[in-house]
Formats: structure tokens, C-alpha cells, sequence
């Protein structure tokens, strides 16, 4: 072991007690041929393994592992992660006092190994009572700019970030829906790794830092999911952005049918970005090249194919606390690069079913109750001080999101009718008071529902989609 090695694990043997000792790691070390090393708060092992050729593994062959007993180190830790496949490198995340922060990350020399390892050891069992949580981790190398003066550039926004921090790739700017010489108020700033960009939120996180005089948001940008390539073989869905509110589905059509008539099966617009759907792959593909940067409305559209929606998530929050549902009735594809501020805009995933209709499932959010003990100090707030992952519905969504653009509250109207059967069926028509005099005046689904609260809960959904991000 040398000296580098030694100084990442003597620098902890002072506290550790029981099974964990620098014995049992330079036991660990012997066995296998791997180096330790301890750095930045994090203790390496391998990164590259013994013999290893070649440059490091693809991304995806790493997951993420939570909720490690803070006594548990690599003697424990490799051996159980090895049964999923060889281990290119192991990083275990360190407190200065000596114990694990509790998570570490994986990392397998394919993509099918880090696979494996969520599926038998997700929920694992590592000691009596402690079960382990392992997920795909993504190496975000993505910031999320927020507060930003609407009337910059992206090469303003570009250079300025360059001056402030280092490792900039490039900026992500979205024009705004309704004015298309201003941005959106946020921009995405890429940096040429994960430790680059963790580095720069790092300067620029307290709060206090200014652009252009003005105070700026800070936060981890969502990372762009990945979808496998076998999958995006089969696409035959473009996804076009920056369109003017006013275009009509009727008028995409006609345009992307213009290179080949009649190839366009069917549209669906939704406030300035639109899903465009073909009969066949290959016209969706000729499409793509020939339709990205023209011109439809005066507005210069940017075409990429469309991702298929992550089924497991069906609601994602923003820094701003909005959120957009999406009923699979009308969005069957999403992509990553456009939509609401944070997550790069994708309008999200398929919703589960309310009541026999397409609806919102809530948030993954920390639920149940807690023991109120006598002399508990109460604090009055507000519910719009809190974050959107405190809201369980969609209706108070659509409450705190006209909250937050500083509209008034909306206006339920509801509707009912008799079926065939003779059940008296419900709908809700929200009016937000803000835009009613704009080009849409009121929202209302197109599903019945029979209980007055999904009624109110799938409208709200349908109105917050149709809103989209500002």
C-alpha cells in the first residue's frame, strides 16, 4: 500500500471500532489487487481495477447506493456488490470523523452488471433490519441558472459564466413563449464533467452571488435520462420546440407534410412545442434533418426525435415549484431538451388511472404522521412558502403555480350529465382569471368523472398541462 494509501485509511483507523479496522481493508486490498485512496470527503477503491485497459466505462454502468450503515465499510460493502459483476470502481463518500455518510457509488465495467445490481440488491437486506436502496445514478454535469435578466443572449450568458466559473461547455437558453427576442428567465449551463459543474454550484450556491446585478437561483439541473439505442431505432416521433403560441396544429402538419405528402399521421400541439407523429421511421428521420431551423410563423424551430416517457415517474418538480402532468391521451413521447425550468423541459411521464380516468399519481415525497408532544412550538406560515414536494394534488398545484406567477386564484365551474346508465357524471372548468382574455379562456377536460373530487383533481391536471412552463 503506499503512502497515499496509507495516509486514506490511517486517517480514519483512529475511530474505527469493531469488524471495520485497517486490517480488515488491507486484507481487502491484498485479496483483490485494488488500490484506496481517500480524497475530497469520498474513499476510492480501484477506479481503474488491476489491469484494466482502455478508457473507463460507458455512462450507465454506475449506480447509486443509500442508506449504508455508518459502520459499514469496503470489507463489508465490495464483496456483496461484486456478486453483481466485476467492480471498475467503488466510491465510498466519507465523514471526517471516520463513518460513511451513508451512500456510495458503484461503478461496473458494463451497463448489464450496474443493471443486475439494482435488480438483486435494491432493497437488500445487508444487515439485520438495514436494507439498502440502489438506483442508476447519472453523472449530471448540468446546472440550473435561474433569475436570469430576461433581455440576455446566450452568448452574453455564455461568456459571463465563463468569467465566474470554469469547465463551461455551454449554455442552455429557451426563448420566451410569448416574446421571442427575451429568454425564459433561466438558462442550463454544461460543464465538461461532474466535478466541474459541482465546483461551480459549489461558488455559486449561497444565494448571494449576482449576474448582471441580480441575485441568481442555483441548483442541480434534472439529468437528461438515457434511453437505449434499440428503443430510439424504433421512433417515429419528432419533438419540435420554440414554436409561436399562435401556430396551429393544422399549420405544423401542412408544413412538415411538405417533403413528403401525406406522412404526417397526426399532431399534438401544446403551448410553443408540439409532437409531430409519422406513418413510418424513415420519413420522421428525413423529416428531422430537413424541418430543423426553418421557419413556421417567423419563429425558427428546432426538431429532434422524441424520447420515449419514463413510465415509472409521472409527476417532476421544479425549483419554482411547477409541475406539468401529462395524460397519456395526449403526450405518448417526450424529450428532455425543452419545457419547464430545472428539468430541461420534458413534459413528463404517463399518469396512473383516477377513477377509470387518466390522472396525476403523487409525487414520491416522505408521507405518514409523527407523535405531536405537548409543548411542541407551532410556527404560523403560509402554504405558498413551502416547496411544491409539500403538495400531494394537483389542485393545490394549480393553486400555489398561480400563487407563484402572482395571478389570482382559479375558478371552478362545474358541470354534470346523466350517462346511459343513468349515473350522473361530473366535470370542472377552470378559469384562470390572469389569461382568460388570452388565446384560450378556459380549460376543461375531455373525460367525465363520477366523484366531484376527481372531477376537480383531473381538470386541474388538464389546466396545468395546457399551461405549461413560464
Amino acid at each position: 500500500m503506499n503512502e497515499e494509501n496509507m495516509d486514506g485509511t490511517n486517517g480514519c483507523s483512529k475511530v474505527r471500532t469493531g469488524i471495520q479496522n485497517e486490517a480488515a481493508l488491507l486484507a481487502l486490498m491484498e485479496k483483490t489487487g485494488y488500490n484506496m485512496v481517500q480524497e475530497n470527503g469520498q474513499r476510492k477503491f480501484g477506479g481503474p481495477p488491476p489491469g484494466w485497459e482502455g478508457p473507463p466505462p460507458p455512462r450507465g454502468c454506475e449506480v447509486f447506493v443509500g442508506k449504508i450503515p455508518r459502520d459499514m465499510y469496503e470489507d463489508e460493502l465490495v464483496p456483496v456488490f461484486e456478486r453483481a459483476g466485476k467492480i471498475y470502481e467503488f466510491r465510498l463518500m466519507m465523514e471526517f470523523s471516520g463513518e460513511n455518510r451513508g451512500y456510495a457509488f458503484v461503478m461496473y465495467t458494463t451497463k448489464e452488471e450496474a443493471q443486475l445490481a439494482i435488480r438483486i440488491l435494491n432493497n437488500y437486506e445487508i444487515r439485520p433490519g438495514k436494507f439498502i436502496g440502489v438506483c442508476v445514478s447519472l453523472d449530471n454535469c448540468r446546472l440550473f441558472i435561474g433569475a436570469i435578466p430576461k433581455e440576455k443572449k446566450k452568448e452574453e450568458i455564455l461568456d459571463e459564466m465563463k468569467k465566474v466559473t470554469e469547465g463551461v461547455v455551454d449554455v442552455i437558453v429557451y426563448p420566451s413563449a410569448t416574446d421571442k427576442t427575451k429568454n425564459r428567465g433561466f438558462a442550463f449551463v454544461k460543464y465538461e464533467s461532474h466535478r466541474a459543474a459541482a465546483m461551480a454550484r459549489r461558488k455559486l450556491i449561497p444565494g448571494t452571488f449576482q449576474l448582471w446585478g441580480h441575485t441568481i437561483q442555483v441548483d442541480w439541473a434534472d439529468p437528461e435520462k438515457e434511453v437505449d439505442e434499440e428503443t430510439m431505432q424504433r421512433v417515429k416521433v419528432l419533438f419540435v420546440r420554440n414554436l409561436m403560441i399562435s401556430t396551429t396544429e393544422e399549420t405544423i402538419k401542412a408544413e412538415f407534410n411538405k417533403f413528403k405528402p401525406g406522412a404526417v399521421e397526426r399532431v399534438k400541439k401544446l403551448r410553443d412545442y408540439a409532437f409531430v407523429h409519422f406513418f413510418n421511421r424513415e420519413d420522421a428521420v428525413a423529416a428531422m434533418s430537413v424541418m430543423s431551423g426553418k421557419c413556421i410563423d417567423g419563429a425558427s424551430i428546432e426538431v429532434t426525435l422524441a424520447k420515449p416517457v419514463n413510465k415509472e415517474n409521472t409527476w417532476r418538480q421544479h425549483l419554482n415549484g411547477q409541475m406539468s402532468p401529462s395524460p397519456e391521451s395526449l403526450i405518448v413521447y417526450a424529450n428532455k431538451e425543452e419545457g419547464h425550468p430545472k428539468t430541461l423541459g420534458k413534459p413528463p411521464a404517463l399518469p396512473a388511472r383516477l377513477n377509470g380516468q387518466h390522472s396525476p399519481s403523487p409525487p414520491e415525497i416522505e408521507r405518514g404522521t409523527y407523535p405531536f408532544f405537548p409543548g411542541t412550538k407551532l410556527t404560523p406560515i403560509s402554504m405558498y412558502s413551502l416547496k411544491s414536494s409539500h403538495f400531494n394534488s394537483a389542485v393545490m398545484h394549480l393553486d400555489y403555480y398561480c400563487n407563484k406567477n402572482n395571478w389570482a386564484p382559479p375558478e371552478y365551474y362545474l358541470y354534470s350529465t346523466t350517462s346511459q346508465d343513468g349515473k350522473v357524471l361530473l366535470v370542472y372548468k377552470i378559469v384562470i382569471p390572469a389569461i382568460a382574455n388570452g388565446s384560450q379562456s378556459y380549460f376543461m377536460p375531455d373525460k367525465l368523472c363520477s366523484t366531484i373530487e376527481d372531477a376537480k383533481e383531473l381538470a386541474a391536471q388538464f389546466t396545468l398541462l395546457h399551461l405549461g412552463p413560464f
